[in-house]
């Protein structure tokens, strides 16, 4: 039996990954969480063999618990179910550590292929996802601006583009306005942009931010 911990913030959203997975008699629900310190509570009392996580939780940045919580003792593998584009994430969250990546439009059957997978100790990618992993080993050049940038150098960039001041930033991610000014810093070189206009409308025509 797979015991899964499905963490989203969206009770519609977990109603209906339960529902899925409840249909399959190798699965399990461990449990369910809407925050980080929900699943972080569950993890500590209960018996969980897959997390199926999204990234965008109130509390926390889906790739930050990533990377906070592999590699710790006992962790079970997470599978990442998201809205976003795994052009844009896929990369990312399987170099964090993560051992999934899946978009919400997903077929059911898919999804528990995927649980099933990441539970025996292996890894699920989509073909379109290995696809481009395997071209970034023989193609770096043709990397796309924005994976250039560190996960958190990613995440200020779109906070950025989407309006939010460096005031702003800093209290949402808990970081002072010199650290996130050192981060755009960064973003500008990497990028080689001289505006908040110019990475904003990056962001746009890459639909990095909605």
């Amino acid at each position: 039996m797979i015991h899964i911990l499905i963490v989203d913030d969206h009770v519609i959203i977990r109603r209906g990954l339960k529902d899925i997975l409840s249909e399959d008699p190798e699965c399990s629900i461990a449990g369910e969480a809407g925050t980080y310190e929900e699943m972080m509570g569950l993890m500590k009392t209960t018996k969980i063999d897959v997390i199926l996580l999204d990234l965008g939780l109130p509390d926390k940045n889906g790739l930050d618990i990533i990377e906070e919580v592999v590699g710790k003792k006992n962790t079970p593998p997470i599978l990442v179910l998201s809205v976003h584009s795994e052009d844009h994430y896929g990369v990312r969250v399987l170099k964090a550590g993560a051992s999934g990546y899946m978009n919400k439009e997903v077929a059911p059957t898919d999804l528990i292929a995927a649980v099933k997978k990441v539970a025996g100790g292996g890894k699920y990618v989509s073909a379109t996802l290995a696809e481009k992993i395997a071209g970034r080993l023989y193609a770096d050049a043709d990397m796309a601006i924005h994976d250039l940038l560190s996960n958190r150098e990613f995440q200020v960039m779109k906070m950025i583009a989407s309006g939010k001041t460096l005031t702003e930033i800093g209290i949402e991610l808990g970081l002072s306005v010199k650290t996130i000014s050192t981060y755009r810093m960064r973003i500008m070189e990497k990028t080689r942009m001289r505006t908040n206009s110019e990475l904003t409308h990056y962001a746009f025509q890459h639909k990095l931010v909605e």
